[in-house]
Formats: C-alpha cells, structure tokens, sequence
C-alpha cells in the first residue's frame, strides 16, 4: 500500500480500530436521546465522519491522535454519516448546527457549547468544556 493509499483509504469507516479514543456508535435515535442524557453528567463529543472522504479520514485521524480523555469526563460518540444519514440529519435538527462533514461537536447540558468542521476540527478543544 503507498503514502497516497494509507491517507486516503485506511480504515476510516471503523471507528475503533487501531485507535486509542474510546468511540462509542451513535446509530440510532435512541443512541441520540441517551447522549443527550448523559451531557448532563460529563462533555459528550461527536464527531460525525464521511467513510468516503480523504479530507474526513485525515480529520478523523488527527483527532484519534491528539485525543486523550478520562471515558469518566468525556463520552465520545462516532456517527458514520454514510451508513446512518438520518441520525445526522438529526443531530443537525435537535442541536440547531448545519450539516458538515467531518465535524466535532461538544455537548454540555443538551446543548451545543461548540462546533468545528474540516481542519478546525481539535480534540484539545474538549479540555474548555470539562469542568
């Protein structure tokens, strides 16, 4: 496999393999209410990933790198916007942010504290939001 090949067609429609970020699937509506649930009691972040995007696997992979979270402050939640489409468009509904990919967004008490996409996208960014 060369350079071009591991950037841009690795693994990126599995969330937790080879990664050290603890993903957790958000693929149902029901995913989507707990998380919302569970705001309440630490930071929940999403990041919501194309599997069919170069730029979104490379976001993706410098987010897995830079992450490092205690699972008991930060719940990490990964949505396959290929695979579950309708999940994203409503976390794009109830959280009132417009749909990109890639994107992070941190969630404190059902709300949306912050959003970034492409190349903004910052796993150090969480540690603003952690009480």
């Amino acid at each position: 496999m060369g350079f071009l090949d591991k950037i841009f067609k690795g693994n990126g429609g599995e969330a937790g393999k080879n990664s050290k970020a603890p993903w957790n699937d958000l693929q149902t509506e029901l995913d989507l209410h707990r998380l919302e649930d569970e705001s309440k009691e630490k930071v929940v972040v999403i990041f919501k990933h194309s599997t069919r995007c170069g730029i979104s696997r490379m976001a993706k992979r410098q987010f897995e790198s830079d992450y490092d979270y205690d699972e008991e402050k930060v719940k990490l939640y990964y949505l396959d916007l290929i695979a579950h489409r309708d999940i994203s468009n409503l976390v794009a509904e109830d959280f009132g942010v417009f749909h990109e990919s890639p994107q992070l967004l941190i969630i404190k008490d059902k709300n949306v504290v912050y959003h970034a996409s492409h190349s903004s996208i910052n796993a150090e960014k969480i540690v603003e939001f952690i009480n």
